[in-house]
């Protein structure tokens, strides 16, 4: 268990070095802000809708590694989903995080953030751009705090 958690570790710092997506997307259909009180993480998430899918999807902000690491992976990992598809990511990661389940058979590359729910102040983190991805779906602009 000790490799999978070195692995996961390494993973969760090169995303957070080095985030995919990170950009503002000109031609967004959905735009929306999330920020941590407790530790000062921000982000703008920037999302392409075309109908029901998310065809583009971009980030800027800053923010720890977990925050970043995490907004960087749900990018990945939502790029050309459905709105469904992305609803139901939302409700499985964020089970993971906060240790309803261990399970995270569907969530791939994020499973990396099972630890999280060892360190429960670093829930906020890990969860913020998720957040601001949900308020982003039902068209909201304004700050999240969750």
């Amino acid at each position: 268990m000790s490799d999978l958690r070195g692995l996961y570790q390494e993973m969760i710092i090169d995303h957070s070095k080095r985030p995919r997506n990170f950009r503002a997307l000109a031609d967004a259909t959905r735009k929306a802000e999330g920020y941590n009180p407790l530790c000062g993480d921000r982000i703008t998430l920037y999302l392409k809708m075309e109908g029901e899918r998310i065809a583009d999807i971009g980030f800027q902000g800053a923010g720890c590694a977990i925050s970043t690491a995490s907004a960087s992976l749900l990018t990945e990992a939502l790029k050309g989903k459905s709105r469904a598809e992305a609803e139901k990511l939302f409700t499985e990661f964020h089970a993971l995080v906060t240790g309803k389940t261990d399970d995270g058979a569907e969530l791939g590359k994020l499973k990396v953030f099972s630890g999280v729910s060892e360190f429960p102040i670093r829930v906020k983190c890990a969860t913020l751009a998720w957040h601001t991805l949900k308020n982003a779906l039902e068209g909201g602009e304004t700050a999240t705090t969750e």
